[in-house]
């Protein structure tokens, strides 16, 4: 009796022993699968917060203020939705440009990426001097213009038709000291008769769905990258994104007789390309691209004509191939870039078969040349005007004579010019 009370003394002891030492029991598969999901979601919501605050913070930049409150306003995470109290004082810091009826505009042809084959004194090289910028020279003017205070904006952000369909102004909102410009470049083809010379070849989209150049360098090697002026203005905006109003970059001139972006897609031309549609395809596409990022694609009339002095006739033909052969591709725009700043009118308002023709054809922003003023616009009820100033080696030329000079208003000439020159 005495030993079996002891054995059961023992066997308790063992068992209070053992319960003390035993390991908890560990999680269930279920609750392990709950905190791994849940992890997962915390994760998702951290990486959703930082993508919606970068996109916030150059929506801010570009001061589409409107744009970024909406984004956080009603979000149910507070790190996001208390940014809208910032978001709303930097908007009531803006104010309305106070001349919108005076918005200077510059333009460029294709940039000379290689000035040894550019200026080899053949038959192109002074042409090239005359009407073209080097890569160098339009790398500075980009970081004078951010410098002093510059921001790219598109036409349709300072003027565009009321609900009545009339042709009104609007307001540009920005910061104190911030001032508007508009940016153009023409022919932006790549022309045959540039193949060799030192220029790009063509544009073309990456997997990523980036617009960039295509170049050739004097031994034949191809390099994909930033080799003129959208490209560059692409990667300058990338870095600067106060650069530009809302996400405007600029206006393209197209023609279309030798094709778009360095595709020979004219079918009255290029009757013989075998790969037609897969260029019509591509050039589409870039088309596409560029839209969504900020490009305005304008007409440059088809051939590249005088349309201010040519006979109707051939103002006619010639609109009909723009309207057959480059518009498919680009899509409809209401912007017309007159070649040669050959515009239908000196200073006097729009009127006669000429101005009918292009009003037919859906055109209603209209871009002269004159490099003799900072700002030159006007307005009415159905149309908007704006003159342009070239800048090139003979606008170079001029301002270092003192002949008139504007430029020096956007950058100083004698900082930027390439001694290439």
């Amino acid at each position: 009796m005495k030993r079996t009370t002891i054995l059961s003394s023992v066997a308790i002891l063992s068992m209070v022993l053992g319960g003390c030492s035993a390991a908890e029991p560990g999680p269930t598969e279920a609750e392990t699968k709950a905190e791994q999901q849940r992890q997962q979601a915390e994760a998702q919501e951290t990486e959703r917060v930082q993508s919606v605050k970068a996109e916030v913070n150059r929506l801010a930049d570009m001061y589409d203020f409107n744009a970024a409150i909406k984004l956080v306003q009603d979000d149910a995470n507070e790190q996001l939705s208390s940014m809208v109290a910032g978001l709303e004082e930097e908007k009531a810091a803006t104010v309305a440009w106070e001349s919108p009826d005076r918005i200077p505009h510059l333009f460029f042809h294709s940039l000379v990426v290689d000035t040894r084959r550019a200026f080899d004194g053949d038959g192109q090289a002074q042409g090239y001097k005359d009407y073209m910028v080097t890569q160098d020279e339009f790398a500075a003017i980009l970081e004078e213009l951010h410098e002093r205070d510059y921001v790219l904006v598109k036409p349709t952000d300072f003027a565009r038709p009321d609900k009545n369909g009339n042709m009104k102004y609007r307001d540009i909102m920005l910061p104190p000291g911030k001032k508007p410009l508009v940016l153009s470049i023409d022919d932006v083809s790549y022309y045959e008769y540039m193949d060799g010379d030192g220029f790009a070849d063509k544009l073309v989209l990456t997997k990523d769905g980036d617009v960039r150049n295509v170049y050739t360098d004097a031994e034949g090697k191809e390099h994909t990258g930033a080799y003129d002026v959208s490209t560059m203005v692409d990667d300058f905006v990338e870095e600067h994104p106060e650069f530009s109003y809302r996400g405007a970059k600029g206006l393209l001139a197209m023609t279309g007789y030798n094709g778009l972006f360095g595709y020979r897609t004219s079918d009255s031309q290029y009757p013989d390309n075998k790969n037609m549609k897969q260029d019509k395809e591509t050039a589409a596409r870039i088309a596409e691209a560029m839209k969504e990022d900020g490009w305005v694609f304008a007409s440059h009339s088809w051939g590249h004509i005088a349309t201010g002095t040519v006979s109707m006739e051939r103002l006619k033909r010639d609109t009909k191939l723009w309207t057959k052969e480059v518009q498919p591709i680009l899509g409809d725009t209401p912007h017309l870039i007159y070649p040669f700043g050959s515009d239908i009118a000196r200073v006097g308002k729009y009127s006669g078969a000429r101005y009918q023709l292009f009003k037919d054809a859906g055109f209603r922003y209209f871009y002269g040349v004159d490099g003799t003023t900072t700002a030159w616009m006007q307005q009415t009820d159905d149309y908007q005007r704006q003159m342009r100033i070239n800048v090139d080696g003979l606008q170079f030329a001029k301002e270092q004579r003192g002949d008139r000079p504007v430029l020096s208003t956007f950058f100083d000439v004698d900082e930027v010019i390439d001694k290439a020159r």
